[in-house]
């Protein structure tokens, strides 16, 4: 089995070394296993272009319905409104 090291600082292991009792060989292994699984899914997933569809035709109504104003000037008006309440 191949050996990998890594460098923490001080603070860190220190903070380890209280902790003895777990095993940080097995917790580094399993969070490298649990981060190429997501990436690997990722990949697999590609771009969800009907999701980005949609969303672009959700921000495409609010900019409409909100007399073509953007989102950042409809919230800072309506924040604006609360506070005057």
């Amino acid at each position: 089995m191949p050996i990998i090291s890594i460098r923490i600082d001080d603070e860190l292991k220190k903070k380890m070394d209280e902790l003895s009792y777990i095993n940080w060989s097995e917790v580094m292994r399993r969070k490298i296993e649990e981060v190429i699984e997501e990436e690997e899914r990722k990949k697999k997933r590609g771009k969800d272009y009907k999701r980005i569809a949609e969303a672009s035709i959700k921000s495409y109504e609010f900019f409409l319905n909100y007399g073509g104003k953007k989102s950042e000037e409809v919230i800072r008006e309506w924040r604006d409104k609360n506070w005057q309440l």
